[in-house]
């Protein structure tokens, strides 16, 4: 009896549990074009740099102190006078950063194009995995490629990630809404019939007791009756 009311009480329990999933926003260090050159110790050779409103975002994958970074960033600074405007950078540095590090490999596997080292750098849906100078003529195409396009059709891998991320994440939440459905659904069948065989069993006590109290008014009445 009591074992079964335990159980019944557990199952009732679980039922106020919130099913919920949250999808918690990792945050990631990260700098700008112009704090990376000064991270690198690279001095600018632009006298202004100004993206405007329409400007694309450059990603970068680097390791501080990486020889190839470094003549990738002093290509992208070179050509700043001409392209600044086109272009904002945000770095990622993995040497020292384990969670860059997860993302560069969690961005490359969702891309395609496995991350082999740095630089790993993104420009809308072009990939430079490390760098050399035959790159820089296809960077720079690529920049004014991805900057001709109109904003809101641009591909961009970190909104692609995150919109797939919440696909998944609401057909998980449909997923558990219904298991919950079918949990309580169970739980309540059960419930309900613990409560109505509990129901049963006390009336049939109430019952046997009536029967009990009969029995024994008649007999002493029969007793009674023969006394006299």
């Amino acid at each position: 009896m009591k074992k079964k009311l335990m159980i019944i009480m557990v199952l009732v329990s679980v039922l106020f549990i919130p099913f919920s999933v949250f999808a918690k926003e990792k945050k990631y260090n990260t700098l700008d074009f112009e704090q990376t050159l000064k991270e690198e110790g690279i001095k600018p050779e632009y006298k202004e740099y100004k993206p405007d409103s329409n400007a694309i975002t450059i990603y970068m994958f680097r390791g501080k102190g990486c020889g190839y970074c470094r003549a990738f960033l002093t290509f992208m600074n070179s050509i700043t006078e001409e392209y600044g405007k086109y272009f904002k950078m945000e770095t990622f540095e993995i040497w020292n950063d384990s969670t860059n590090n997860a993302l560069m490999s969690e961005v490359s596997s969702y891309l395609g194009q496995p991350a082999t080292g740095v630089p790993y750098v993104i420009i809308g849906d072009k990939v430079f995995g490390g760098y050399s100078e035959e790159y820089d003529e296809k960077i720079k195409e690529a920049i004014k490629e991805e900057y001709n396009i109109k904003k809101s059709k641009r591909y961009d891998v970190f909104k692609s990630m995150n919109k797939d991320k919440n696909s998944l994440l609401n057909s998980d939440s449909l997923s558990v809404a219904i298991w919950s459905l079918i949990f309580t659904s169970i739980s309540t069948i059960i419930l309900m019939s613990f409560i109505s065989l509990k129901f049963k069993e006390l009336n049939n006590k109430i019952d046997n007791l009536n029967i009990k109290e009969k029995t024994v008014v008649k007999e002493n009445k029969t007793t009674k009756k023969d006394k006299k």
